[in-house]
This record gives C-alpha cells, structure tokens and sequence, in this order.
C-alpha cells in the first residue's frame, strides 16, 4: 500500500488500506485516516490531521507553516475531515497562535491550486473551486461553494448553500443562502438551485426569498429591516440563522442588489 518510492517518517500513524504513491513525503507529526489515497510529489508535514477515505492528489502541500510573519514556531495542526478530496497543488496551512488549527470539514472539495490559509475553517460538503485563494481567518460554513480565481480576504465570514461566482474579490461577509457576484460583489438571488438540490421545499426557499427581498432589495438600512423582517415575517431556523449572521457581521455585509446602471 506504501510505495518504496514515498518518505514516511516510522512515528507517523498511518491508518489501514492507505495508498501512498511514490516520491511522497508524510514527516514525522501526522496521522493519516483509514482508506485515504495520496498521490506522488505530495508534501504532508508535521500537524496534519487527515480524516478516512481521502484522496490527495500530485504537488499538494498539507501543513506547511503559515506565510504569516506573527508565527513564531508555536504548535498547531492543519486538520482535513473524512471522504474529502484535494487536489492537483492545492497548499493548506497549519494554524497560529490565534486559534491553533487550520479545519477543512468533510466530504468538502478543494480543486486545483487552491490555497487555504492559517487559521481558516471550512465546512463541510464546501467546493472552493480551481484556483480559490483564501487569506487567513476566514470562516466557510457548510455547503458553500466558491468559484474559480476568487480570492477571500482576512476574517471573511461565508454562510452555509452560498454560491460564490468565479472570479469575483470577497471584501465583506456573504450571508447564507444566497448568491453573490459582480465588482463590487453584490448580492443577485438566493442559491434557489442549490438549496433544491440538497431537499429545501419550496414553501423554505420562498420564505428565504422574502426575506432577502426586505434586507437587500427594498432601500431600508440593515436595522430597520431586521426589526422588520423580525415583526412581521414567521420565526423559522432559517430566519433565525440569516438574523444571526447579520448582527453577528465582523466585517461588514456585501452589498444589496442594484442594477448596472446603479454601479458606483
């Protein structure tokens, strides 16, 4: 199952039915879960945690230090969640101080060349698409999917069955269930397709819509629409989720809906 072509360190725990290809190296702080397949060239170093049945595919990078200047050698780990795939140079950092783990949940997606940096925690069942780049301390709740080339800057909060477009810059805080794109990146729609997909009646997905409507597309500040959303809209756990995730904003909200002629 180990090719005598990879470097494993004898202290690390590799779990059974691991496949390792050749010219691998596994240093010497790392545990690897039962049934994972590592491809060649990969780099797996000291503080990763790698969940069952995952696939990692040729040039990845796991737990490596973080490129932050405030690391000082401190111990943390780097952690992948089981059945997750990553793939073709992918880099994934460990964490700092600051919170001591990198998470990647599980049966999540990281395509090609994506970086995730320190301090990061990303969902499960999440897509970061081929060359999604992630700055540190960022949040990923489950199901979210972020397009390809996009880049999240620094404490970023993305809630739960977002859809991200490619390409676009993630400055502020995207709110769960929703769509967002253009530049400056605005909300365009609730996920209707991805919330269908993974069992949302469409009673649910209405009632996110109408809430959406009043935050994002009938001119009122974010109080008064929460006060109005809150007085006159039914208490479900998806309301109450969308109003958490608004008052609890650290970075501020990406923008409401408004058409091109309305561009700053």
């Amino acid at each position: 199952m180990i090719s005598k072509f990879a470097s494993v360190h004898k202290e690390a725990r590799i779990g059974s039915n691991v496949h390792i290809e050749p010219f691998t190296n596994i240093q010497r702080d790392v545990e690897i879960g039962d049934g994972t397949w590592i491809g060649s060239n990969v780099t797996i170093m000291d503080g990763a945690r790698i969940g069952k049945h995952c696939k990692i595919f040729p040039g990845a990078v796991l737990s490596a230090i973080p490129q932050d200047l405030k690391y000082a050698g401190e111990y943390t780990t780097a952690e992948l969640g089981d059945y997750s795939i990553v793939r073709e140079c992918v880099t994934l950092n460990k964490g700092t101080k600051a919170l001591g783990k990198t998470v990647v949940g599980s049966h999540s997606l990281l395509m090609a060349y994506v970086h995730v940096a320190h301090d990061c925690m990303v969902g499960n069942h999440c897509i970061l698409a081929n060359g999604a780049t992630l700055a540190g301390h960022i949040n990923i709740d489950d199901y979210a999917i972020i397009g390809g080339l996009s880049a999240v800057h620094q404490f970023v909060h993305i809630g739960g069955h977002v859809m991200i477009s490619g390409g676009s810059l993630v400055r502020k805080d995207v709110p769960p269930f929703t769509k967002a794109a253009r530049e400056p990146l605005c909300y365009v729609g609730i996920n209707s397709i991805g919330l269908r997909r993974r069992g949302f009646p469409t009673e649910k997905i209405n009632q996110i819509q109408d809430i959406y409507r009043i935050l994002f597309m009938k001119g009122y500040g974010y109080g008064k629409a929460v006060a109005k959303i809150e007085a006159e809209l039914p208490a479900t756990p998806e309301r109450d989720e969308i109003m958490q995730f608004f008052r609890n904003s650290s970075r501020g909200l990406m923008k409401g809906y408004f058409s091109r002629d309305d561009r700053p």
